[in-house]
């Protein structure tokens, strides 16, 4: 059956034998998200990874619609959460950290330098003491940090450019890689936010790169292109190296680094970045509720 990318589409993909990981992707629509469940096949143990809150930029009303689909899957294989894990505090969508560790008893967890953009982020939005990461997260990874899921052994890699604090998780044979690399056909990710840089995120994609040729990748995003209408988001290192339309082989820095700069100037900002990052910085959970019991947010005015 073809699938549009207006559509929730799963997709599994396999484990190619010991210390292969079975990998669901879960595609979420309204942001062109992809959200993984990575699994050990043999305990049935798994981590939830960049799962979504979904928001609505017009009304702020929120709904737990990504967050039902991914537990209904994970009861549906009869996966155990040990893990509730985020690359980075995302810029397009509110994190679903705080709600999976209440519902599933997983601690949940992200790089350790989110605590240098919650301190860039509690200027622009003039909220001091606002964020605390060691509060609001079970663990703070660093780089080169190793943590089991079942009998698997996940490895942490700083993979900074898109944000400050972005890492990607390799286990196995698959590298969840978030806003780094996009689809082979839709090339790299945007470096353009308070803290990032292309030259860094340069940098982190060569090292991305550097891993076994048949290394499955896991992108984070996807919107398609002008030709293709359907959500992709898994492929090879060595696919990226061939045919990436941005880095593949032979693509000198200074190219890259001079193309992702001038694309970057002519995006506009997601529609749910003022809104998400203060809730992302808090571990998916909202400021404390008023003396009306409602939750509000903070807007910075001719910011950006």
């Amino acid at each position: 059956m073809s699938t549009t990318l207006k559509d929730r589409v799963v997709r599994f993909s396999p484990s190619r034998g010991p210390g292969s990981p079975d990998v669901w992707g879960v595609y979420e629509p309204d942001t062109g998200s992809i959200q993984y469940i990575c699994a050990d096949p043999a305990t049935k143990k798994a981590a939830l990874i960049d799962v979504v809150w979904n928001f609505d930029f017009r009304s702020y009303r929120t709904h737990t619609g990504s967050i039902e689909q991914v537990l209904n899957l994970v009861a549906k294989e009869g996966l155990t959460v040990d893990w509730v894990l985020d690359t980075h505090p995302h810029a397009d969508h509110w994190m679903a950290s705080a709600q999976l560790k209440q519902r599933t008893g997983a601690p949940n967890a992200i790089g350790e330098k989110v605590k240098e953009i919650a301190e860039l982020w509690t200027e622009i939005y003039n909220v001091p003491g606002a964020f605390d990461p060691e509060r609001d997260f079970d663990r703070l990874f660093k780089d080169g940090d190793t943590f089991p899921i079942g009998d698997l052994e996940a490895r942490v890699m700083l993979s900074p450019g898109h944000t400050l604090a972005s890492i990607t998780f390799i286990v196995g044979d698959a590298a969840f890689v978030h806003d780094t690399l996009m689809h082979p056909d839709a090339g790299t990710s945007r470096a353009d936010f308070p803290g990032g840089s292309a030259e860094v995120l340069w940098d982190s994609i060569q090292k991305i790169l550097s891993l076994p040729p048949d290394t499955r990748i896991f992108v984070g995003h996807d919107y398609g292109t002008a030709e293709r209408k359907e959500p992709l988001w898994e492929s090879t290192v060595a696919e990226q190296k061939a045919s990436n339309i941005h880095v593949k082989d032979g693509t000198r820095r200074e190219d890259w680094i001079e193309r992702r700069t001038k694309r970057d100037a002519t995006l506009a900002l997601p529609d749910r970045m003022l809104a998400a990052l203060q809730v992302n910085l808090r571990g998916g959970r909202l400021p404390p509720a008023e003396n009306d019991g409602r939750h509000y947010l903070k807007l910075p005015v001719n910011r950006f």
